[in-house]
Parts: C-alpha cells; structure tokens; sequence
C-alpha cells in the first residue's frame, strides 16, 4: 500500500525504546521508584495521546500518581480550541513554580496543541522558565528523546517548529481503564474552519494503516474491553492519504466484524463528509452504537460560510434526515458556536430553529472564542458580549427542555447498559451507559462494574437517567 504521508522509520521508533531502557536503569538506582503525574485538557484525542505519555514513562521506569503533589515529572498535555482552556493552563502551570521550588529537581513538561502555538512557546520561553521540555503533537514520538536531554540536565529544550506531522508506531501505551478504550485512527485536520486553531498546530491529515488499526481493536476484544472510540479530528477523511480503496465506513465495517462483546463509538464527524454508506454500515452492524456526533456550529447558511464549513443549513438537515431513514432511533449530539464575527440575532433564530427541527439529543455549546493565527479573529465582531451571552442563555435553554423531553421519553423502557463505574453520590451506587451513551445512574453491587445488564428507567432529568436492575 502506497501513502502520501510519511511513517516514521521503525528504527527511530526503536531508538525511542532505547531511550526509554537508558532512563529506566537511571531510575531504577533511585532508593524508591520516582512518580509522574499526566495532566489532560481537551479533547478525547488528548486523552489518547496522554495514555501514549503514561505508556512511555512507564517504561522509564517511573510510576503514574494521581495527582502532582511529590510527583518527581509533571506532564501537561494541553488544548488550544479556546481562550479559557488556555487561561486555566497558564494559571496552573504559574502555581507548579512553588513545588519547583522544593524540589529543584522536579521536571515540568507541557505539550499538546498550545504548545505547537508560537505566541504561547514564547511565552513559556521568557515568562514560565520553570517549565523544563515544551512540544507539539507531532513530536510527542519523540518525548523519550527530548526528555532525556532535560534529564540529563542538557538545560530547557523547546520542540515547537511547524510540522505536517507523519505516522509513528509501536509506541507504549498505559490505557486508563479496562473497559473503555480511544483508537486514533488518524490524526491532523485538513478542513481550516475560519474560527479553529486545529489545523494549525495539529498538522495535515494522515491515516494510520487500516491492518494495524484492526490488529488493535482485535487485541482490545481479546483482553475485555468493552466500549472502543475510534479517534479521528474527523473520522469521515480516514483513508484518503491511503490507497487500496480503504475509506471511512469500510474500516468501520471491518471493525464491526472482529468477534468480541464490545461497541464501537467514532468521533468526530464533519458533515460535509458524512455519507449515506456511512450510516448504512452503522445500520447494518449491531456492534456500532446507534449515536452520533455531527457538529453543525450554526444554522444559518451565511455563517456557515464564513465558517468555511462548506455545507449548508439545508444539507445538514438532509443529512440528519438520511440518518434518522436508517436507524430512527439514533442519539444526535453536535457542537454550536454562539456569536461567531458578524453573526447577526436574527442569523442566531436560524440556529435555534435548526435545534427545534432536529431535536437533539445534547449539544456542546461555546460563545466564540477568537484564536490567534485564524481568519476569524481578523473579522469585524460588532455584537457586544452582553448580547452574546443572552443568545446563549437563550440556546441553552432551548436545549435543556428537549434534552429532558428526550430522556422522559426513556422512562418505562429497557436499556442494555455498560455498567461502567461507581456513582458518586449516595443516592445511587453505580453509573451505565446506554448504547446510546446516555448516563444512567443506578443501585447495584459494585461486581457488576464492567458488564453488560438490562436496565429499567424509572425517572430522568436534563442531563441523565435513573433506572434499576430490570
């Protein structure tokens, strides 16, 4: 199979490994093993990525505590999508100096998307000089490398040049749990939407071979995991770096076909490239879980277009209508952006009345926040936050009420759960998932954690069910 996009050499992947055994016999002369502590904002591919961090430092040789007190290496693994993720890093990592201070040998590492971002390396630079390694996504193959040389007291190390990225495996990897599990199937972004940052510091798409994507999932089934997201920044333009006819719905067909008790999840999906084969194959397979999610970020065409979404409102609404043909029962959540430059309160109704026609399931909902380096942030933005803020409150209001119409609509009903933790309150001892990802909470003894039941719902509110054993 011939590819556009560059896979790393495996022999630099193994040089990797190599670094890793250099530091593990380093560590293992320590009295006591030394602890690291991952630190995740963002988005479901961040968290994949930190269970790659975790997989390498644990073969350093160090142990992955829960939190960054005494912790001897802290990793922050950022997200750049909006202005307050990014506030609450700076703040964060300015309150890491105090612990520095103690323990001067600590090390301080912070990667992820603003990493990648030249105003914020440079920032690290001359502000945080406590911050030891900093690093895009496209090196985090190499963290063993880079983070040997701050190891070794090389002085501050700063891997930030822009990349289109390439494909690296046989990385290790320390998952978070044993039920659940993320599979990058692709990384990087090729679409440029005018308000996203993405593109920019996450590089150009590249899919990752459909056998060892496949070889994964497989191995997944066999050692139990019950519920695998395949990863993607959009899932819909895997293959097309690829040859060999191999596309989206094809590799989740395939996927579907491995033996096993377990649902496969995808996100995300960009509109523009949801086809009819695609939902075709989620309805065809009984292993790919009747849900969705389909960002339309706003309902009116114009604001579409200056979002360079490159669909309109009325394709969106057949989409949705081509989905619901196949498997009307299908859970819809999407994403919405309140006052994007120039958006007008009447281009607003459009938006609410795309959320009444469609009827989602739950929405992800943001008032735009501009981000340095995109088309947007030079836009003329004359709606002052105040109406911003009342349109939001307007849309949100909107959702809550068919959100919670949605899940009265469940009461009486039997679900097949994933019953997949513990509750965190008294009121209800265990928490599931329907196949349709919708929270339950319920009663129950805690060996049931990590099986399938069936389960009565007996009441609900805006954002979950409650039910029973049925």
């Amino acid at each position: 199979m011939k590819r556009t996009t560059p896979v790393i050499p495996a022999e630099d992947v193994r040089r990797q490994t190599e670094y890793c055994a250099q530091l593990r016999a380093l560590n293992a002369e320590k009295p006591a093993p030394p602890l690291a502590y991952v630190d995740t904002y963002g988005c479901q591919q961040n968290e994949a990525d930190s269970e790659l961090l975790r997989g390498m430092l644990c073969s350093m040789g160090y142990e992955i505590a829960g939190t960054d007190q005494g912790a001897d290496v802290i990793v922050i693994n950022t997200c750049a999508i909006r202005e307050h993720a990014e506030q609450r890093v700076f703040g964060n990592v300015g309150a890491l100096v105090h612990g520095k201070r103690k323990n001067p040998r600590q090390i301080i590492c912070l990667c992820g998307c603003m990493a990648q971002e030249p105003h914020v390396a440079e920032k690290l630079r001359q502000t945080y000089r406590h911050v030891d390694l900093v690093f895009g996504p496209q090196q985090l193959w190499r963290f063993p490398e880079l983070f040997r040389r701050v190891y070794l007291r090389r002085g501050r190390v700063f891997e930030t040049a822009p990349s289109d990225g390439a494909i690296a495996e046989g990385l290790p990897v320390r998952r978070s749990g044993e039920l659940k599990a993320w599979v990058s199937i692709m990384y990087g972004c090729n679409n440029f939407c005018s308000y996203c940052i993405v593109p920019y510091v996450r590089g150009r798409e590249r899919s990752r071979e459909p056998e060892i994507i496949l070889s994964e999932i497989r191995e997944l089934a066999r050692r139990g995991y019950k519920d695998i997201t395949l990863l993607g920044q959009n899932v819909n333009s895997y293959g097309k770096d690829l040859e060999g006819g191999w596309d989206f719905p094809r590799l989740l067909e395939a996927a579907g076909a491995i033996p096993g008790d377990f649902l496969l999840r995808f996100m995300t999906s960009h509109p523009k490239d949801a086809t009819e084969k695609l939902f075709d194959v989620m309805a065809g397979c009984e292993k790919v879980a009747p849900v969705i999610h389909l960002p339309f970020q706003s309902g009116n065409t114009r604001v579409l277009q200056a979002m360079n979404r490159r669909y309109t409102r009325e394709q969106y609404l057949d989409k949705v209508r081509a989905l619901r043909a196949r498997i009307p029962s299908v859970v819809l959540t999407s994403d919405v952006i309140v006052g994007f430059p120039g958006e007008t309160t009447e281009e607003f109704e459009d938006t609410l009345s795309l959320i009444e026609a469609v009827r989602f399931d739950a929405l992800f909902t943001f008032i735009y926040s501009p981000r340095k380096g995109t088309p947007a942030a030079e836009m003329p933005d004359p709606q002052t936050r105040e109406e911003k803020s009342a349109n939001f409150d307007r849309l949100v209001e909107t959702q809550n009420r068919i959100s919670l119409e949605k899940h009265r609509s469940y009461i009486g009903t039997v679900q097949r759960c994933l019953i997949d933790g513990a509750g965190k309150d008294s009121r209800s001892s265990l928490t599931a998932r329907t196949a349709g990802n919708r929270l339950v909470h319920l009663n129950g003894d805690s060996s049931l954690i990590g099986q399938y039941a069936d389960i009565r719902i007996t009441d609900c509110s805006t954002w979950a069910l409650f039910g029973e054993l049925a």
